[in-house]
């Protein structure tokens, strides 16, 4: 299945606080005695370092999923982060977006599927090659 990519830009929001309990969440038996909220948090704000540099992509097919990014994540990209060894990218190759690690390999680079069933993606010199910015949160849906 070829990836594709639904890109959207950050627009200008408002702000939305949203209560945060800080109290740890047990995934045994809840305790009453923890039931109080501490704090607000806004998504904007934990989510978006530079408003100006972030967009948002849905991702599509199953190449990245050992690295928690499945078909229909939203995944938050920041332009502004320096894309290095490691990092989770958005590029473009020969013309098609892919989502994958950015690896430099005895001075050789590599987009790098977190699933097995896909190999190592070079980029050779030759290739029209852009990285379009890190991924910095995926927004999942369970």
């Amino acid at each position: 299945m070829r990836p594709y990519f639904a890109i959207t830009p950050v627009a200008a929001r408002s702000r939305l606080p949203l209560p945060l309990y800080l109290a740890p969440v047990s995934a045994g038996f809840p305790s009453p005695a923890e039931d109080y909220l501490d704090k607000a948090l806004d998504l904007n704000e934990l989510l978006i370092a530079h408003p100006a540099a972030t967009f948002y992509v849905r991702a599509s097919g199953d190449s990245m999923r050992d690295a928690g990014i499945h078909s229909g994540d939203i995944l938050v990209v920041d332009r502004a982060v320096e894309p290095t060894h490691g990092r989770v990218v958005i590029a473009a190759l020969d013309g098609e977006l892919t989502v994958k690690r950015l690896r430099y390999t005895g001075g050789r680079l590599f987009l790098v599927p977190e699933n097995p069933d896909y190999a190592p993606l070079e980029v050779s010199p030759e290739a029209s090659f852009e990285i379009w910015g890190v991924v910095t949160f995926v927004i999942h849906r369970t």
